[in-house]
């Protein structure tokens, strides 16, 4: 008798943990009925310039039959409705719609959707009224035709840079390069046909720079830009390589200081010879002209104007 009343309080002490579970379960259950409780499937969703994406904004529990539904658009700290009493507004108008209940629907997204989008839910019989997500949005954007810039010549074992570059695309581009349609590794040592040059590829800049070009480094070049939104390409450009020709360079040096010492002899031989004396007489070089026999001569007002008269001697 004892021990059948032993095994009884112990099955009811056993029982008590499992009823409390069960009772705190459907407490929660009471509680979520009288609540209002969003959820998304995505909470950072990405989509390409000019293409539809979904931002969902699904309710998980109410009990009002009519909530409030409201989406905002929050850039650069400030909010702006896009849904607002029943109606699409701000920047998204005739661009998005709403799917019922609550998830907003952008039709053709633009660089400009980039932002956080907050959609909230207010529900006034719940005892839990107001819930609220926040979704990131990336609208990516595909690099537009990037500026290339290649030397049309260089001489052997000198340096060269090229360029590339474009500022359209979202995310920010990566750059590769091209010779002759072949791409060119951003480690030359690890390719047989680059493995002797002396080139640093940066991608991140869209640099390509030749410490010492070598006669093999001739060829056309062209830039790639490519995001995770798509990739565009220059056009190619010729770089032609050549060689520093020495003896024509001295050459055409002793010609120019032949030329230049000529020159210097001839004038200096022109005025050991007098050929630039003036022989211009000023005023105070003139001589008076001698008196001849039996002529008085008489100044006029006019400086240097001379007149005589005739006298005889007898």
């Amino acid at each position: 008798m004892y021990r059948q009343t032993e095994n009884f309080i112990d099955s009811k002490m056993a029982l008590t943990p499992l009823a409390c579970v069960l009772l705190l379960l459907s407490m929660q259950c009471y509680i979520s009925t009288l609540a209002v409780i969003l959820k998304t499937t995505n909470p950072k969703p990405w989509v390409n310039e000019f293409e539809s994406i979904e931002l969902s904004c699904m309710i998980e529990s109410i009990s009002t039959t009519n909530p409030r539904i409201e989406w905002k658009k929050i850039k650069m700290g400030e909010p702006s409705y896009v849904y607002f009493d029943k109606e699409i507004a701000g920047d998204l108008e005739k661009r998005a719609k709403i799917r019922e209940p609550a998830t907003l629907v952008i039709l053709n997204a633009t660089r400009a959707d980039t932002a956080d989008y907050r959609c909230e839910v207010t529900a006034p019989n719940d005892q839990k009224s107001f819930d609220e997500i926040l979704i990131s949005l990336t609208v990516r954007v595909k690099p537009v035709v990037p500026r290339c810039s290649v030397p049309k010549s260089v001489p052997v074992g000198k340096p060269a840079e090229l360029h590339c570059l474009e500022d359209e695309g979202y995310p920010k581009s990566h750059y590769q390069w091209f010779r002759n349609k072949e791409e060119i590794p951003e480690d030359p040592k690890g390719s047989p046909k680059f493995f002797n040059s002396t080139y640093t590829l940066n991608g991140e800049m869209g640099t390509l720079k030749f410490s010492a070009v070598r006669k093999e480094d001739a060829g056309e070049y062209y830039c790639r830009a490519r995001n995770e939104a798509g990739f565009s390409k220059c056009g190619p450009q010729m770089m032609e390589v050549y060689d520093i020709n020495i003896a024509g360079i001295i050459l055409g040096v002793v010609v120019v200081v032949t030329v230049l010492l000529c020159i210097t002899v001839g004038i200096f031989c022109a005025y050991k010879r007098g050929y630039f004396t003036s022989q211009k007489q000023t005023g105070n070089n003139y001589k008076t002209p001698a008196k001849g026999d039996g002529v008085d001569y008489v100044r006029t007002e006019d400086e240097g104007d001379f007149r005589h008269k005739s006298s005889f001697v007898i």
